[in-house]
């Protein structure tokens, strides 16, 4: 799919066949760069994801982002409109054509709501996490794991339906660990595709015979709740701070006493945040209490100052 593509002089490519303006940039990481384009014939906008590919293995973890955009069919999972590898002046990039949502990530939100001193509601958090975990459910159910889970890779529409996106570190749920060898090359995979305020405890020290499954993202998705409820994350400050998040998340969660949600919500976040991947809940038990709370929560409580 897309191996036909054209650069004109116009700002504008052309992929399968179809004619696509350049807008403006959007974003830029390390590896990644992301265009606002806008398509010739539908009018409509989309984000062209640029993958810089430095050798045969960043193409193949490239190759397996496209790959895991096209195996899900999910209204809560970005969908891939295009995809190509470009070769230009020696080197390679991948191109991911992807919706534009135009409101931007659940972290931008958050944002914005410190920065007015509000809190989100309890009744939105609910809506917008329950979206989250049935993204997340359907990754788990097909035997994968998405690895990392965090509030800059939610997207949120105009409806506040969540996207989960950026799915690079995306792999198999179940490895099984054997040896010391194993353990060291997962934990240094994990440091470089999963994002440390939100890695999972067991992944910063990986034990030699063990087995690694997709409770990681039910931590991470702790993190992320936890990041709704106090607009930020757990860990941010540790990592800021320049402490031991890998020591930090031994220990349990600490929910702020000023925290105003409801016991049932706190109690939840507390079930998911446990250190002892062991003893975290999968994904349908959390998407069952969020169920539960959503049919009994009060709507009283607003954005508050």
């Amino acid at each position: 799919m897309g191996q036909t593509l054209c650069i004109c002089s116009r700002g504008s490519i052309t992929i399968d066949n179809k004619k696509y303006y350049f807008v403006q940039k959007l974003d830029e990481g390390g590896f990644s760069y992301v265009d606002l384009v806008e398509g010739a014939k539908d009018g409509r906008f989309y984000a062209l994801k640029k993958i810089l590919c430095h050798d045969r293995e960043g193409r193949q973890e490239a190759q397996t982002e496209m790959e895991m955009h096209q195996i899900f069919n999910h209204p809560n999972i970005l969908s891939i409109v295009a995809h190509t590898f470009v070769d230009r002046g020696g080197k390679t990039e991948a191109w991911l054509l992807l919706p534009y949502i135009g409101k931007g990530s659940l972290w931008s939100v958050l944002e914005k709501l410190r920065d007015k001193g509000s809190l989100m509601s309890e009744k939105q958090i609910l809506q917008i996490f329950r979206g989250i975990c049935s993204g997340l459910k359907a990754m788990h159910e097909k035997g994968y794991a998405h690895r990392d889970l965090k509030p800059t890779n939610v997207l949120l529409d105009e409806d506040d339906r969540p996207l989960l996106m950026d799915l690079g570190s995306m792999n198999r749920a179940r490895i099984e660990v054997r040896g010391t060898r194993e353990a060291m090359t997962i934990q240094d995979w994990a440091a470089q595709r999963c994002t440390i305020s939100y890695r999972a405890p067991e992944l910063f020290n990986v034990e030699s015979h063990c087995i690694i499954d997709e409770r990681t993202d039910i931590w991470s998705l702790g993190c992320v709740l936890y990041c709704m409820m106090m607009l930020e994350g757990p860990y941010d400050m540790v990592f800021q701070k320049g402490d031991s998040v890998a020591l930090a998340v031994q220990n349990p969660v600490t929910i702020p006493q000023s925290c105003s949600y409801s016991g049932s919500l706190k109690m939840l976040l507390s079930s998911i945040m446990m250190s002892n991947p062991q003893e975290r809940p999968n994904i349908h038990w959390v998407l069952d209490q969020v169920q539960d709370l959503q049919s009994c929560s009060p709507n009283t409580q607003t954005n508050m100052v």
